[in-house]
């Protein structure tokens, strides 16, 4: 049991300071991919939801950690897509209940380690499919697609773009 305890308290760490450069970066990244997608969302798809909650995770990794094995293209867009796809069936199967919240969550996380394409903000995206209210659930099927798909798009693009403006990056590290 005392080994069992000792796990749970953790190692001290001594962390670099913080680069204001890179910071900035990140700003600039998130600043222009969340920009894109609500101009996008406000003047082209008035009618359309375009903005969902993961997006703002997804913002973290792409432009804060563009390095991270979870942040590439690939896990960023077939893992949102796949998860949005896993929430969509089980609110369908399901409806909006206390089961369907754990399928869908449990159920992608499952479906992404499967594919190879992990990405936390997958499984919010499966989430909000069940719980995102009568405007997401009226997307049903759509929704992977119109809003997931077309926004990671459109914020990995700009990922692409900005990331590789600053010297000391590159994104992706990989497409894979």
């Amino acid at each position: 049991m005392k080994t069992y305890l000792s796990k749970m308290r953790g190692e001290p760490i001594q962390r670099p300071r913080a680069c204001w450069r890179d910071a900035l970066w990140s700003w600039i990244g998130a600043f222009a991919g969340m920009l894109a997608i609500s101009w996008l969302s406000a003047h082209w798809l008035s009618s359309q939801l375009l903005i969902v909650g993961s997006f703002g995770a997804t913002s973290v990794l792409i432009y804060a950690v563009p390095a991270s094995p979870l942040a590439q293209p690939r896990n960023v867009l077939m893992g949102s897509i796949l998860s949005a796809m896993v929430g969509v069936g089980c609110f369908q199967l399901v409806g909006e209940t206390a089961v369907a919240v754990a399928l869908s969550v449990s159920l992608a996380i499952l479906v992404m380690q499967l594919t190879h394409t992990v990405h936390p903000p997958g499984a919010a995206a499966a989430l909000i499919a069940v719980i995102g209210g009568p405007e997401v659930h009226a997307l049903g099927w759509w929704y992977p697609l119109l809003p997931v798909g077309i926004g990671c798009a459109l914020m990995l693009g700009v990922a692409i773009l900005v990331n590789n403006l600053a010297r000391h990056r590159r994104y992706p590290v990989h497409w894979r």
